[in-house]
């Protein structure tokens, strides 16, 4: 019994290489749209689910968690992050049989609030691909494809578009240069270093109830930083605790065993427990992760982008809106590294829409200085004539 399924799961990942037959049933795939069922995690946004989230990314904004607060604010009552749309259902996969996978790019335009109750649907479309490309230090031969991820409330209202970019490559090439991005790890941390970064991180608060206006913030000024880390396994523990992930959901036992047998792709056996896991847990396994090519298990895709919200929202305040933000994953954020998220505002406007927004350049850095995820930012903020019509009602 255990040579048969060892057959069929083995103790290395799944490997392919890219074929004309496969590219050929992946263009067929464009603009079907993909079964959800086995990826969502919550339907309904309970106080408790929005709860779960916020502090399974480690923000614990009052407007997210406190309903005292949040009743006295323009809102009535507690929202969700704006990033909450990942603990609905984080995404999906689809295709590229025995392929590796990075999440390597995110878009997202959000819409509306998510409120307490509200119920949250996701249809997922696959949009296409781009390449393959030529080889790379980092992966060799490699292909670009596109989910857009669409998420309506109870009243049919749409929450936010995103647009999820994946990175497919085959798991040989990206093994084979795996010794050119070779760095020292965990990293080597000192009681005065881990002072400093737990003192910058208590120092932290959101803007809150206080209004940033519009008419007080100018091009070239620069957002209140925030850090994470050192990222630990409990870190990647709490996100999928929160209900961000994975793609399958994260089963046990009998559940998980007939999953696998019936895609055995999905799973590894694990040779130092013997048992059957995800090629998800390359998030907290190292033996995973080094099949994929990393040194050490690393942050998902998507984690990384919450922090960036979480960064967002605390300099923005309650009663501005998030429009749009977009990141790209650049390098591993592996397990004891830290991160500085940061921006900067590049453009001060008035749109189309008639809304004063900001343009913001973001970025986040590790402690090497390496750039992890550039990104921007469009921000509604609230415009200090209207706040003195609106009191003087």
């Amino acid at each position: 019994m255990t040579q048969t399924q060892d057959a069929e799961i083995g103790r290395e990942l799944a490997q392919a290489r890219f074929t004309d037959e496969m590219l050929e049933n992946m263009r067929a795939l464009i603009g079907t749209e993909l079964r959800t069922a086995s990826a969502v995690n919550n339907e309904y946004a309970t106080r408790l689910a929005i709860l779960r989230f916020s502090e399974g990314i480690g923000d614990d904004n009052p407007l997210w968690t406190d309903p005292e607060y949040a009743a006295g604010t323009a809102h009535g009552g507690i929202i969700a992050p704006p990033s909450f749309i990942f603990a609905c259902l984080g995404s999906v996969q689809v295709g590229w049989p025995g392929l590796g996978g990075f999440h390597c790019e995110t878009t997202i335009d959000f819409h509306t609030p998510i409120r307490v109750d509200d119920k949250i649907t996701a249809k997922v479309v696959f949009d296409g691909f781009d390449g393959p490309t030529e080889g790379s230090n980092f992966a060799g031969r490699r292909i670009k494809d596109y989910l857009r991820q669409e998420y309506r409330n109870q009243n049919d209202e749409l929450a936010a578009t995103f647009i999820c970019s994946r990175m497919r490559f085959e798991r040989t090439e990206m093994q084979a240069k795996r010794e050119s991005r070779k760095i020292e790890l965990p990293h080597p941390w000192t009681d005065e270093e881990l002072e400093q970064i737990e003192n910058d991180i208590l120092a932290e608060k959101p803007r809150g109830a206080e209004p940033r206006y519009w008419d007080d913030v100018q091009v070239g000024d620069e957002l209140d930083v925030i850090t994470k880390g050192p990222i630990g396994l409990t870190d990647e523990i709490a996100f999928i605790a929160a209900g961000a992930a994975p793609i399958p959901r994260i089963s046990a036992h009998g559940v998980a065993l007939r999953r696998y047998k019936k895609h055995p792709k999905w799973a590894f056996r694990d040779p130092s427990t013997s048992a059957l896991e995800p090629v998800y847990s390359v998030h907290y396994n190292d033996y995973a992760a080094g099949l994929q090519g990393a040194q050490i298990a690393y942050d998902v895709g998507i984690q990384r982008t919450s922090w960036q919200i979480h960064h967002l929202t605390n300099w923005m305040g309650d009663d501005a809106f998030l429009e749009s933000i977009h990141g790209q994953y650049r390098s591993h954020v592996y397990l004891s590294d830290v991160v500085r998220l940061g921006g900067r505002i590049t453009d001060k406007l008035i749109d189309d829409a008639g809304h004063r927004v900001v343009h913001v350049e973001t970025w986040a850095t590790n402690q090497r200085g390496q750039s992890v995820m550039p990104g921007s930012a469009v921000i509604r903020l609230p415009h200090r004539a209207d706040a003195t019509e609106e009191s003087a009602r």
